[in-house]
């Protein structure tokens, strides 16, 4: 021990900076025996005011006094204690202490006093706590961060018939306790996803149109709407009944407040109010939750104009055991609904546009009228991913009974520009064909209207009239074919005006074109697997002919085939338009086909498989009834048409199907006729934009393909309940196999012809 002795340690005892005291023994009662001078200072009490006291005052300033019984414990126990306690000075502020209490033995094992210590850790309570508070913080910024980036990436797929569902389950398992959107569609209805075909309107007071029922929501569910389909509400609420309370959740969907809006779940409302439909349905679809929420915080979603909807929260999630930052959460959840309201806003204003835009287009789409005594077929492809109209363009226009026109044109360039100067011209050239028929005065009186319009993009365009009319006489020669050509053609002109001689109408008359071409490519004509091109008749582009505009004339004959099309179908970028003509006429010449359409898929096989540039193709022929039924063709087993989604198309499928069958030399058309009819019938009556037909010989039947731009599936029913119909799908179940699939923005529906075994054995089998 150093010199000094007991009073060096007092000493040394009474200047330490850790507050310390002594306590006397259990049986004494634990009386403060001495204290030091940093325990006054950290306690506030002077050493005159504590002395001789029992320690029961100290446990007195303890902020949670449960601490107090483990020192109790201790102390009966005889063991040391150490606890980190919140407690009150004498001046009333508040300080973290760490406080230990040990026992001092005597020398026969007795405890006869009590040490204890006391250390201020306020300043290292409060750097944890901070610390702890930051990191909380950073932890809630990051689950903000996650459930915005999550929801906004859920919000850029608003097709998804559950995406705002799925939003609701993301905030449930983080934020809250119960989610739900609510979209005003000409009044409130619950929304699990956005129907972009009919959009919510953001307008509308008629909030009950539809009420949850149990499994899902009904419109208009008998028992709870009056006579004009209005909710009745709760029993006891006589209709009419004017409650004059104040409708919140209406002027939060009126845009009258901004909001959030709490909305209590247990008031009254007035029976035709948004916030008595609100609390009714919240109530429905909540009641069996574990915690059924007293209210709810309605956020407005908004759009660009007006309000489209709410955002109803309440609670807490199951995961969550402290309560969030308030105003985080409602950060969180404004940003949400204000992303939201955007989103709904962009695919509503997208889904407009875009119909829009589908419908101008479909009106501009060229158009092929039903001709009687000549096989027509068609095609056009847009050189765009983006549009289904370009440039280039055709039309087959039923003039007279007598009369077709045939019109095939291209604007320079394929973009928007382009398609409107081709609906301005097609537009003109149509009405000048049916004026003055002849093509020559035609162009001419099209030349001069384009001028006075100013259209900015240059086009160039054939039109041609084909006329049924009787036999030409032998010596009338046409100039434009070559002599061999005019002497077989001469011939079979006198073979057939000397075997039809006792015939009268139709039979007895045959086609011949006319035609003017400004600045476009020259039709072709295939006549006996000789092509000529018909390149007279031409001049400047449209809009730059000054003069007279020339008019070419040809006799037709059975069998022939003409040929009019865009140079999208010859040109490409390593090669002269010239090369492409020539491959045009080689691949002409080489045809088989007998049947306009086997012709085109010919053509396009060989020609089309990697266009630089929008495609038109029109293929007329003239049937043979002599050589057709003999003769047999070896072109692909594919064709294709493009139908107009009108009444008149079905009987264009059928007569196309027919006319298949026989160049395919197919059995069983009237079945396959029959299908066909059924399937575009369909597509004609539920569908919308046009139709593509296409057939396929498989090898083991036929497969008919027809396509539209509603991707709503066909269904099979037992026919209309109040009236005729309704029974088409079945008749093709009976006939075929068949299904379907979603093809780019709607469906394509398909069906491949039983054998007639085949059907005879299904039949049978049903039977039994």
């Amino acid at each position: 021990m150093p010199a000094g002795g007991p009073e060096l340690f007092a000493r040394a005892a009474q200047r330490s900076g850790v507050a310390s005291f002594l306590l006397g023994s259990r049986s004494q009662g634990m009386p403060m025996i001495w204290v030091n001078d940093a325990f006054c200072r950290l306690t506030g009490f002077t050493a005159d005011e504590v002395l001789s006291r029992s320690p029961r005052f100290l446990a007195e300033l303890l902020a949670d006094p449960a601490e107090a019984d483990l020192f109790r414990a201790a102390v009966e126990e005889g063991r040391d204690v150490a606890r980190t306690v919140r407690s009150d000075r004498h001046d009333g502020a508040s300080l973290w202490t760490q406080v230990s209490l040990s026992p001092v033995d005597e020398a026969d094992g007795e405890v006869a006093h009590w040490i204890g210590m006391m250390i201020d850790v306020s300043e290292h309570i409060d750097r944890s706590a901070a610390q702890l508070a930051s990191l909380e913080l950073e932890r809630r910024e990051r689950v903000s961060l996650a459930i915005i980036t999550e929801t906004s990436d859920l919000l850029n797929d608003l097709d998804y018939p559950l995406a705002l569902r799925e939003i609701c389950d993301v905030l449930e398992g983080a934020l809250v306790g119960w989610a739900g959107f609510y979209m005003n569609d000409d009044g409130l209805r619950y929304a699990e996803g956005i129907d972009t075909t009919t959009p919510p309107s953001g307008r509308g007071q008629r909030h009950g149109r539809y009420i949850a029922d149990g499994a899902g929501v009904v419109e208009g569910a008998m028992g709870l709407t009056d006579a004009l389909g209005d909710a009745t509400g709760p029993a006891g609420l006589v209709p009419g009944t004017v409650i004059d309370l104040q409708d919140t959740v209406q002027d939060l969907l009126d845009g009258r407040i901004d909001g959030p809006v709490r909305l209590d779940l247990t008031a009254d409302y007035p029976q035709w109010s948004a916030s008595s439909w609100l609390s009714r349905d919240v109530r429905q679809r909540t009641s069996s939750n574990a915690d059924a929420p007293s209210a709810v915080l309605l956020h407005a979603i908004a759009g660009r104009r007006r309000v489209l909807g709410l955002l109803a929260t309440s609670g807490l999630p199951a995961s969550v055991t402290t309560a969030p930052d308030a105003s985080g959460t409602g950060a969180v959840l404004r940003a949400l609904a204000r992303r939201a309201g955007l989103a709904i806003d962009n695919v509503r204003l997208y889904a407009r546009e875009h119909r829009l835009a589908e419908t101008l287009q479909r009106a501009m789409l060229p158009e092929q009228a039903d001709v009687t005594g000549l096989d027509v077929w068609t095609y056009y492809a847009p050189n765009s991913e983006h549009a289904q109209v370009g440039g280039d363009w055709y039309d087959v226009l039923q003039i007279s009974p007598d009369v077709v026109g045939l019109v095939i044109g291209d604007v320079v360039g394929h973009d928007v520009e382009a398609a409107a100067a081709m609906g301005q011209l097609r537009s003109v050239v149509r009405s000048y064909a049916y004026e003055l028929t002849t093509p020559g005065p035609v162009l001419e009186r099209v030349d001069q209207l384009v001028v006075g319009m100013r259209i900015p993009r240059s086009a160039s365009l054939v039109y041609a009239a084909l006329t049924h009319r009787p036999p030409a006489r032998p010596d009338a020669r046409s100039p434009e074919l070559d002599p061999e050509a005019f002497e077989e053609s001469t011939t079979v002109l006198e073979a057939d005006a000397t075997d039809g001689a006792a015939d009268a109408g139709d039979d007895a008359k045959t086609w011949a074109i006319e035609y003017s071409r400004a600045g476009h490519l020259p039709p072709l004509l295939l006549r006996g697997g000789a092509v000529t091109q018909l390149n007279e008749a031409g001049g400047s582009l449209v809009g730059f002919g000054t003069g007279t505009r020339a008019t070419g004339r040809v006799e037709l004959e059975p069998g022939d085939v003409l040929l009019f099309y865009t140079d999208g179908l010859i040109e490409r970028r390593d090669r002269a338009l010239r090369v492409g003509l020539d491959a045009l006429v080689e691949a002409t010449r080489s045809i088989t086909a007998i049947d306009s359409a086997g012709i085109g898929e010919e053509l396009l096989s060989r020609l089309a498989d990697a266009p630089e540039d929008d495609v038109a193709l029109v293929v007329v022929r003239i049937p043979d009834p002599v050589s057709d039924p003999v003769t047999s063709a070896l072109s692909p087993r594919s064709r294709r048409w493009l139908l107009p989604s009108e009444p008149a198309s079905i009987g264009r499928a059928r007569h196309a199907v027919l006319r298949t069958c026989q160049a395919w030399d197919l059995g069983d058309s009237a079945n396959a006729e029959l299908v066909v009819s059924e399937l575009v019938a369909n597509g004609v009556l539920h569908g919308w934009g046009h139709l593509a037909l296409r057939l396929f010989d498989t090898g083991d039947g036929l497969r008919v393909e027809v396509e539209d731009s509603n991707p709503a599936p066909p269904v099979s029913t037992d026919g209309h309940a109040h009236r005729m119909g309704g029974f088409g799908m079945q008749i093709v179940e009976r006939l075929a196999d068949w299904g379907w699939r979603p093809a780019g923005s709607g469906k394509l529906v398909w069906a491949r012809l039983r054998p007639l075994g085949e059907r005879q054995d299904r039949s049978a089998s049903a039977r039994d």
